[in-house]
């Protein structure tokens, strides 16, 4: 038969028609090709060992580590557009509600990463704070020893920190010949987070910490081998790895820092600031308008800390009262024994507080862990059950962590804050993709959430507690306006420095610290208030939407019960949920 009396036939066609599939039929096929290509793109992640927007601080190494070429990240520009490729042949109306919902983040987070390749981020692997280096050094102190198994791919690692290292030596050489580099004033101490591992002795390196603390089914005899393979590779790779990224640093990269302090001093650059504000806050607010958004927060928020002051019956100003509290030895812990006693009590009393606000809680624990090295931070757990999250406090700087600070601190690191939202999205029934996907306006708009949301869970009762809130919401406000001051209004280091001390709690070398971090990891402070700020608007409609019916354990379970969102996603899905419940309720 030939083809043209074949595609004629009537009865063909009516069996052709009555084969074709029905939207309920289709649903099935769409659903499959939307998992395989999910599948697909979460094989090549995992063997890239590159996660797009992922937290840096829950980087850990797993045998070999990742590419840094040129050649790297074009195969992995040709996966992403390969991958946009067959998600545009999928029709999103023919899936199921959950995987509409992971669809539309997942094409989110494939443009997001489209566009990243346009622009100049992986020019910098470093900020005043941290960098490549710093995360692979503190590694260990976040993984779990189990097995042996676990110690051969560790020191998998530990050869290959030669070939990474010297790929990300020449990422900063190409920022160097483009002139994409730090500015000269927030980086010129940088060295000193470099000459920390260059040790005399292996036994000083934080690289050598897991061959103190062997897991039983690791025999003596193997103890001793992993031990002396890991000594032999500290003195032989890690420790020469260290010093050539130090002379790169010091002979090279700091010679050709930039001498503006705005990341849009550098000619076209204003495209790649206006490109970070829509990564970190995952909106399309303008510089101008975050800037003004920041100057009216502030006002609320030093209108509130005048009224603590009044109330107290302090008679000063602002800033007088701000140097009592920071001479005032009762602020201060007396030992870091002390203060992660008041850090525990506190954690474990929110913990006891949750059900009252939250009917999903992950099975996941948290521990608490003084830290030496950097300032607080929350380390998220593995997801598979082999370890727990982690809430690193400062320690050996007393004075640098008022008492009347760690309520909120807590809140926003532990629960409710970065654990609870983290710890949950790891277990919840979620693609992979989605359990680990950190957009830093809604986790870090969640933990400063958190830290409110500690008023009604009974917290702040005292007054300098409250206030200790307070300045860490007016540092978040501050960020709104210092770092759009510097990178799109032409702000001088000098003049954002002074306008912090001026509005915050602050000290001055913590300030200065403050500042050094926005110059060198442009836009990323912006998130947290923007993400609050949106939470909170969110619940606002919420309560006035349903009234009486308004349940704040429902409420929380949506916003934080779907993973990590860009802020437009959470929008929606709040907004179907308040459509949902009126509906119910009529």
């Amino acid at each position: 038969m030939r083809l043209g009396n074949f595609l004629a036939s009537p009865v063909l066609v009516f069996v052709l028609m009555a084969c074709a599939p029905t939207d309920t039929d289709r649903r099935p096929q769409a659903g499959a090709a939307f998992h395989n290509l999910l599948d697909e793109h979460w094989a090549a992640a995992s063997a890239e060992k590159v996660f797009f927007r992922s937290d840096p601080d829950a980087w850990r190494m797993d045998g070999e580590l990742s590419e840094h070429t040129p050649e790297a990240r074009a195969r992995r520009q040709q996966f992403n557009e390969a991958v946009l490729g067959k998600l545009a042949d999928i029709s999103v109306d023919e899936l199921r509600p959950d995987d509409q919902l992971s669809y539309r983040i997942f094409k989110y987070e494939r443009e997001a990463e489209r566009e990243s390749y346009q622009q100049p981020v992986h020019l910098f692997p470093i900020t005043s704070q941290s960098g490549y280096h710093t995360y692979f050094a503190e590694a260990p102190s976040n993984m779990s020893f189990l097995a042996a198994a676990d110690y051969d791919d560790y020191l998998v690692s530990l050869a290959d920190f030669r070939r990474y290292n010297r790929e990300y030596i020449d990422v900063l050489r190409e920022a160097v010949r483009s002139g994409y580099t730090h500015y000269c004033g927030s980086i010129s101490g940088y060295a000193a987070t470099i000459e920390a591992h260059i040790v005399a002795d292996a036994e000083q390196s934080l690289l050598y910490v897991p061959f103190t603390r062997f897991p039983g089914n690791v025999n003596d005899d193997q103890r001793a081998e992993y031990t002396r393979k890991g000594v032999e590779l500290i003195e032989s790779v890690i420790v020469p790895g260290y010093e050539e990224l130090l002379d790169f640093f010091v002979t090279e990269y700091l010679p050709a820092c930039r001498k503006e302090v705005g990341i849009t001093s550098i000619p076209g650059s204003g495209d790649y600031y206006r490109y970070l504000i829509r990564y970190f806050t995952t909106t399309d607010m303008t510089a101008e308008e975050i800037h003004e958004l920041g100057i009216s927060e502030l006002g609320r928020i030093r209108a509130e800390m005048q009224d603590i002051i009044d109330a107290v019956g302090f008679e000063g100003d602002f800033r007088s009262f701000v140097d009592f509290l920071r001479e005032d030895p009762r602020f201060y812990a007396r030992s870091d024994e002390e203060l992660l006693g008041r850090v525990a009590l506190i954690s474990k009393t929110a913990e006891g507080e949750l059900p009252r606000f939250f009917t999903l809680l992950p099975r996941a624990t948290y521990k608490i862990v003084g830290n030496p090295e950097r300032g607080a931070f929350y380390m998220p757990p593995s997801g598979d059950g082999t370890d727990s999250g982690s809430y690193f406090i400062k320690t050996g700087d007393l004075k640098g962590t008022p008492l009347y600070t760690i309520e909120a601190l807590s809140l926003h690191e532990g629960v409710p804050g970065h654990h609870l939202q983290s710890a949950l999205a790891q277990e919840l029934n979620l693609p992979e993709f989605r359990r680990d996907l950190y957009h830093s306006a809604f986790g870090e708009g969640w933990g400063l959430y958190s830290e409110r949301l500690g008023k009604e869970m009974g917290f702040y009762k005292d007054p300098y507690n409250d206030f200790g809130r307070l300045t860490y919401e007016a540092w978040r406000a501050c960020r709104l306006i210092v770092d759009t001051g510097m990178h799109a209004f032409g702000w001088s280091r000098q003049q954002a420095v002074d306008f912090m001390l001026a509005n915050t709690a602050l000290s001055e070398s913590k300030v200065n610290s403050e500042i050094d971090r926005y110059i060198t990891w442009p836009a990323q402070a912006l998130s947290y208030k923007i993400g609050e700020l949106k939470i909170r608007e969110l619940r606002a409609r919420v309560e006035a939407a349903l009234g009486s019916s308004f349940d704040i354990r429902r409420f929380h379970d949506v916003v934080i019960g779907s993973g990590s969102l860009p802020i437009a996603v959470l929008e929606q899905i709040v907004s179907d949920w308040i459509a949902a419940e009126v509906s119910r309720d009529e």
